[in-house]
C-alpha cells in the first residue's frame, strides 16, 4: 500500500489540484491489473479554514485529514507517517503543490533494493519549464520523494527544530549514515506548481543559512567543517543578493552564532560524506568519462550547488580548467540533479557535454522525449 503524506496551510486550492491528479493515478484504480492501495493522508498546520475534501478520490484512493493547533512546519510529516495505515511500507511525501504526473513510479518503489531508503522524484517547475532547484544526488527535495517506512522509523523522522528548509538534507545524512541510499528515478515525474503563497524571501534565506549550517556542524567531518560552513555562507549570500533578502541574510547569521554550538556532533565517515555531498559521484562519473575517452582540459559550464566538487574531482584527474572556446570537453558545474538535467539538454549537440554524475548521463536519452 501507498501512503501519500501532504502538509497544507492555507492553499485549498493547490491542494484540490493535487488531491484530483493523486485522483487520476489508474494505478490505484481497484480495476486496474496491477491494482495498487493508496491513501492520502492530508496533515493541516493550521489554515485559517478546515480545508475540504472528499473521502474517496475518484480512484479509490481515500483520504483523511488530520487538523494541528499549531504549524509544525516539515515535522508535520511524522504525524501523517504515524497515522498512516500501517500497511504502507512506502510513505510519498509530497507538498500540497506538487504532484505525481503518472504512477509509473509504483512499480519502481516495489522493486527498489533492499539498501535504497529513498527514492526521489524527477521534479519539474511547469510555469517555469524547468526542473526544480535543490538537492543532491543522494539528498531528495521535499516535495517529491518516496520514503520507506522503515528507514523513517529508524531515523527518527523529520526534525522538528529546523521548521522548513533543508531538512531534507537532515534526513538524508541520517540516511546514509544508517547505511540506505537515496536514489534516483527519473520514472517517479512530479509537477511542482509552487505556489507563490506564504513565501517570505528573507525568512527563507535566514532558515536555509541558519539550517544548512547545523546540517555541517553535526555531520561534516572534522577536516571539513570549517569550510562547509563557509560555503553555507557564501551560498547563501548569493541568493540574498538575488532575491533581495540582505535584511534575511543578516538575521540567519544571528540565528547561527545562537544556535550552531547546540547542535550535537555526529561526523559522518569519509565514504558517506562524499556520498552526501556529491563528491563520490563525480568522482566516479568524471573518472569513468575519463577512461572512456581522455580529455586534458575541459570548461565548466552551469555552475551550481556544490560545484566544488566538480572542480576537486577534476583537479584529482589532472584536467586543467580552460574557457569555452579553448575546452576539449565541457563538464555541467552543479550536483543538483534537476539544474544538472537542464543543463544537459541545453549544452546538448555543443561538443562533448560530461555530467558528473552517471545517473544523470543515463537519463540523457529522454531529455527532448515530450512528456505525454
Amino acid at each position: 500500500m501507498i501512503s501519500y503524506i501532504v502538509p497544507t496551510r492555507d492553499r485549498h486550492s493547490d491542494l484540490a489540484r493535487t488531491l484530483g491528479a493523486i485522483g487520476r493515478l489508474v494505478e490505484h484504480d481497484e480495476s486496474s491489473e496491477h491494482h495498487e492501495p493508496g491513501e492520502v493522508v492530508v496533515i493541516d498546520n493550521n489554515s485559517r479554514h478546515t480545508p475540504v475534501a472528499p473521502r474517496r478520490l475518484p480512484n479509490g484512493v481515500r483520504v483523511k485529514i488530520i487538523m494541528l493547533d499549531g504549524n509544525l512546519g516539515a515535522a508535520s510529516r511524522n504525524v501523517g507517517a504515524d497515522r498512516a495505515h500501517p500497511d504502507s511500507d512506502w510513505l510519498v511525501m509530497l507538498d500540497d503543490d506538487s504532484h505525481p504526473l503518472d504512477g509509473r513510479f509504483i512499480a519502481t518503489l516495489r522493486s527498489a533494493p533492499a539498501d535504497v531508503g529513498i527514492v526521489t522524484a524527477d521534479i519539474h517547475l511547469p510555469a517555469q519549464n524547468r526542473r526544480e532547484d535543490g538537492g543532491l544526488p543522494e539528498v531528495f527535495v521535499g516535495c517529491g520523494a518516496a520514503i520507506r517506512r522503515e528507514l523513517l522509523d529508524k531515523a527518527g523522522g523529520y526534525d522538528a527544530n529546523f521548521e522548513y528548509y533543508v531538512e531534507e538534507y537532515d534526513l538524508s545524512a541520517r540516511t546514509i549514515a544508517l547505511g540506505y541510499r537515496v536514489m534516483f528515478e527519473p520514472r517517479f515525474r512530479v509537477d511542482h506548481h509552487k505556489s507563490p503563497g506564504g513565501r517570505d524571501m528573507n525568512r527563507i534565506v535566514s532558515l536555509l543559512l541558519r539550517n544548512g549550517s547545523w546540517v555541517m556542524q553535526r555531520y561534516a567531518p572534522e577536516a571539513d567543517r570549517r569550510e562547509q560552513l563557509r560555503e553555507i555562507r557564501r551560498r547563501c549570500r548569493l541568493i540574498a543578493d538575488l532575491e533581495q533578502a540582505r535584511d534575511g541574510y543578516i538575521r540567519g547569521l544571528g540565528l547561527v552564532r545562537e544556535t550552531l554550538r547546540e547542535q550535537a556532533r555526529a561526523p559522518m565517515s569519509r565514504e558517506h560524506f562524499d556520498r552526501f555531498t556529491g563528491l563520490w559521484h563525480a568522482r566516479e562519473a568524471l573518472q569513468r568519462a575519463h577512461e572512456n575517452e581522455r580529455f586534458a582540459n575541459a570548461a565548466v559550464v552551469a555552475r551550481g550547488k556544490n560545484a566544488w566538487v566538480v572542480d576537486r574531482a577534476l583537479a584529482e584527474l589532472g584536467v586543467d580548467l580552460v574557457p569555452v572556446e579553448q575546452a576539449e570537453a565541457l563538464v555541467i558545474g552543479t550536483m543538483s540533479p534537476g539544474p544538472m538535467l537542464d543543463a544537459l539538454g541545453k549544452f546538448q549537440g555543443r561538443g562533448r557535454v560530461i555530467a558528473p554524475w552517471s545517473t544523470a548521463e543515463a537519463a540523457r536519452t529522454r531529455l527532448n522525449r515530450p512528456r505525454p
